[in-house]
């Protein structure tokens, strides 16, 4: 239950995030958030992952609903495993994220990132982010630490 708890806390947290910024910020201005460790903006993905499969957004939302509801049946599928708290914390954590985008892609078609880091590098400081892609990122590392296939 707790996990379950776990994902639609991330689904909720990131979705009102989302609403938030699309109606309080204004398209390519940059705000320096927490001191400065962090650039608020407002983003449109209409791909996947760096705007990946820009031009197929249909194929896009198609793979994204489908690699969610996998991840949903293996999600249900650990309940039945003694243990294995790092993989169900992977999932739980994944799921939320997965489910927020795919949301976004459903409903906008587009999926909103709004956070940045203040970097040097250029290419790494216009990539932008949301709470779900750390989620989803964190999730994949703790499923694969807690998979019953990573232990000898």
């Amino acid at each position: 239950m707790i996990y379950a708890l776990i994902a639609a806390g991330i689904f909720f947290l990131d979705m009102g995030i989302k609403n938030l910024i699309e109606k309080k910020v204004p398209e390519g201005e940059t705000k320096e958030i927490g001191r400065g460790c962090l650039l608020l903006r407002k983003h449109h993905n209409k791909g996947a992952f760096l705007n990946m499969g820009e031009k197929k957004s249909g194929f896009v939302a198609i793979l994204s609903i489908a690699l969610t509801l996998a991840m949903t049946v293996l999600f249900l599928v650990t309940f039945s495993f003694r243990g294995s708290r790092l993989l169900k914390s992977g999932l739980a954590l994944l799921l939320g994220g997965a489910y927020s985008n795919t949301y976004d892609r459903m409903r906008r078609h587009y999926v909103v990132d709004y956070v940045s880091f203040p970097v040097k590098n250029k290419a790494i400081r216009s990539i932008v982010f949301n709470i779900s892609d750390f989620c989803i990122m964190i999730g994949a590392l703790l499923m694969v630490l807690g998979s019953p296939l990573s232990t000898p």
